[in-house]
């Protein structure tokens, strides 16, 4: 398995802060990971670096082989949106298209598409991508009045659409009820193995997406522990990352319930109730 992400020793500062440091971690091709943690602890950070848009101020990066920022035009990126408005009169296949125009990193086409405007290239590619996020029966209406779990997966599809080989998603599951949570996982899951594709996800709430999770970085305390959901969401592991007793239960439903954390970082049980 090729490495789509690579991080050795690193440290990020913003502000003359250092927001985490001596962060090593790996992201291999066709791997879904999610990236946790409390508000503040450097979640978003870690995209800013992999995008090249944040220098680390010690260690090394290296994303799709290359230093971060290089290559980003094969690079899916969804930043943090909490739905359109009503009044979006926008289709969601036109939605889908301009992931296509090269706006989003100020890039030419893809070699494999020669032309945007009339490109049956570019129209088949859209379809395929809508297709592939089964959103094919509502791709036609306005962005605006589709529910809150159809407009992301025209957002992923539109992150896909220019053939990315990482795919990076801050938060967008934060808008969504706990269900439309869930089947958006799954359908990123299906993503990672059908195309090979790695997708990076920043999430709040780790239960719902837990299932379809390969590793997880779990930020805390100025710094980072990666590994398997189980290994990671545990009592020894973030104790030591807070600092301070941790211990986690296992409902009987499977959900992961934290106690003892100073901030709940990742465990809104509540937060889709009213």
């Amino acid at each position: 398995m090729t490495t789509a992400v690579r991080l050795d020793a690193a440290e990020a500062v913003i502000g003359g802060r250092s927001v985490w440091r001596d962060v090593s971690l790996t992201v291999g091709d066709g791997e879904f990971v999610a990236v946790l943690g409390p508000n503040g602890a450097g979640k978003s950070t870690l995209l800013k670096v992999v995008l090249g848009l944040l220098p680390l101020a010690a260690g090394r990066a290296e994303v799709l082989g290359e230093r971060p920022g290089a290559d980003n035009e094969r690079i899916g990126y969804l930043p943090q949106r909490h739905g359109f408005d009503a009044s979006t009169r926008v289709r969601g296949s036109d939605l889908v298209r301009l992931g296509l125009d090269g706006g989003r990193w100020g890039v030419p086409l893809p070699s494999w598409l020669p032309s945007v405007n009339g490109s049956r290239a570019a129209a088949a590619r859209v379809r395929e991508v809508i297709d592939l996020v089964g959103a094919s029966s509502y791709a036609h209406r306005s962005i605006g009045d589709l529910s809150g779990g159809e407009q992301q997966r025209l957002l992923i599809a539109g992150a896909l659409v220019r053939r990315p080989r990482l795919l990076l998603l801050d938060e967008p599951l934060d808008s969504l009820d706990l269900p439309n949570q869930s089947t958006v996982a799954a359908l990123l899951q299906r993503i990672c193995r059908s195309e090979g594709v790695a997708v990076v996800l920043v999430a709040h709430d780790v239960n719902p997406i837990q299932p379809y999770l390969d590793r997880v970085v779990y930020f805390a305390g100025g710094a980072a522990a990666v590994g398997r959901p189980g290994e990671v969401i545990s009592g020894p592991t973030l104790s030591r990352l807070y600092g301070v007793p941790i211990e986690v239960l296992r409902a009987s439903d499977g959900r992961l319930v934290v106690v003892g954390q100073p901030e709940p970082p990742a465990y809104h049980v509540d937060r889709h109730e009213h």
